[in-house]
């Protein structure tokens, strides 16, 4: 069998990942295996995707490689795949399957977006590893790829495969709506040097809020642009826009944990200072892009990457965010999960995801609400459980991430379990009261009314 192994990690050879491929290969050496290194190369693909066709021609499997970047594939891969379908190759048929590294912070919307995409290119996938980052060190880790790949064989071998998941469907009404303004209070749409000068953005007066509106469009994308015009309407706030391709980005993020210890990237080109002064000093943020392979683009995939040490340090928290998304968005159900989700972890107000006129008004109604009572929902199962994965390893790499663990002190993220020795002595108390069969049975109904008695507690009080 042909493996086209298509490693996304900008580190190219140096993938985490990608060993784990490697390691697949020393054991199973009857198969014939080619790697493209589309993280590392992308720039050069862009130019010239000629070697990446002639490689896809000659695969029966392909294999993504890629660790998990902030709950997607790294942008690197997002522009790939792009390229992919814009070479207009069809790939009908064959296999694919993926590998990925991570700590298993949403690996299951990152492993949904290139199944999805698999549909799109009529690819025949088999559901794929999520190994953590220090499996291929454990014998448990080894094994579990071992497993995996004779899986693998054996689908490929009987021609078995996941049945489609990928959102195909038609395509979405163009956006044509124009909204009514319901405030003379002027927006600002600006250009990328408003936002980069020596100057701070100037906080406005009289109560009105700094809206921030981080796009990412193309010249035809017309419906987008229409869409940021008419949210700019009917907000009475004061809007600006930043849109992501005008930003001089020199690469995108390739984890070298530069930002961990000081918040600073190793790249000079200022995106950090931007983030943080442009960015992240508004009362309120709403993206807006065009939905592209079953995701935000490559821009704004980039932005998000750039973003590494923020998807650690919720520095954004409290703040409202809602999405202007031009697109089929009814059958996108993972980019709505990692919208979600992206919010719930930095514990940030999801005002809406906007795709039509009457959703722009709804989410203007929220932001309203939101930015005038300060409201902003406790976290669910997304954000408690992602930032526990987070706690957890910061905790452990606070020698690196000295910049993380001094935030997560600040605001009491390590709340440990092993840390409320009351409720554990309590616990303790009553496990042995519940083991004894006697003291059980005369306990009786005592037990749940002493578990309801500090509720009725603060009923009374009320």
């Amino acid at each position: 069998m042909n493996i086209l192994i298509i490693n996304g990690s900008p580190k190219g050879p140096c993938s985490i990942t990608l060993h784990t491929c490697l390691y697949i290969q020393k054991l199973f050496p009857d198969h014939t295996y080619e790697i493209l290194h589309a993280g590392q190369k992308i720039r050069a693909y862009e130019k010239d995707m000629s070697e990446a066709i002639t490689a896809l021609e000659a695969a029966d499997l392909i294999l993504f490689c890629y660790p998990v970047y902030t709950f997607l594939a790294p942008a690197q891969l997002h522009r790939f795949i792009r390229l992919i379908k814009e070479s207009g190759y069809d790939l009908s048929g064959k296999f694919a399957t993926q590998i990925t590294t991570s700590k298993h912070f949403f690996d299951v919307t990152a492993h949904r977006f290139i199944q999805d995409n698999c549909a799109d290119m009529r690819l025949r996938y088999i559901k794929g590893l999520s190994a953590d980052m220090e499996d291929l060190t454990k014998k448990q880790g080894q094994e579990d790829a071992r497993k995996f790949w004779e899986y693998v064989e054996f689908c490929v071998e009987h021609n078995i495969c996941e049945s489609p998941s990928a959102s195909t469907a038609t395509s979405a009404p163009i956006y044509q709506a124009t909204l009514s303004p319901v405030s003379e209070v002027p927006s600002n749409p600006g250009s990328l040097s408003d936002f980069t000068s020596d100057a701070p953005v100037t906080k406005t007066e009289n109560g009105t809020k700094d809206i921030v509106i981080v796009a990412s469009w193309q010249e035809n994308d017309t419906a987008i642009q229409a869409m940021i015009k008419d949210f700019q309407a009917v907000c009475p706030h004061h809007t600006r826009i930043v849109r992501l391709e005008d930003f001089p980005f020199q690469g995108g993020c390739i984890s070298c944990f530069h930002c961990a210890a000081d918040g600073t990237c190793i790249y000079k080109d200022g995106f950090d200072r931007f983030l943080r002064e442009e960015i992240q000093t508004a009362d309120a943020i709403i993206y807006a892009f065009t939905i592209q392979d079953h995701s935000m683009g490559p821009r704004f995939k980039l932005y998000d990457d750039r973003q590494f040490c923020n998807g650690h340090r919720t520095v954004t928290m409290g703040m409202p965010m809602g999405y202007l998304i031009a697109g089929n968005l009814a059958p996108e159900e993972n980019l709505r999960t990692v919208i979600e989700a992206r919010c719930e972890v930095g514990h940030n107000f999801l005002c809406g995801m906007a795709n039509d006129a009457e959703g722009i008004q709804t989410m203007n109604a929220r932001l309203l609400y939101a930015l005038n009572h300060a409201y902003v929902q406790p976290q669910n199962f997304y954000g408690v459980g992602g930032m526990k994965i987070f706690r957890d390893l910061i905790y452990i790499m606070r020698g690196l991430m000295r910049a993380d663990h001094k935030f997560y002190k600040q605001h009491g993220i390590y709340d440990f379990p092993q840390k409320k020795r009351g409720q554990m002595l309590m616990m303790i108390a009553v496990g042995a009261l519940m083991n004894n069969p006697k003291l059980r049975a005369k306990a009786g109904k005592q037990i749940n009314e002493g578990m309801i008695a500090p509720y009725r507690k603060v009923l009374e009080q009320t």
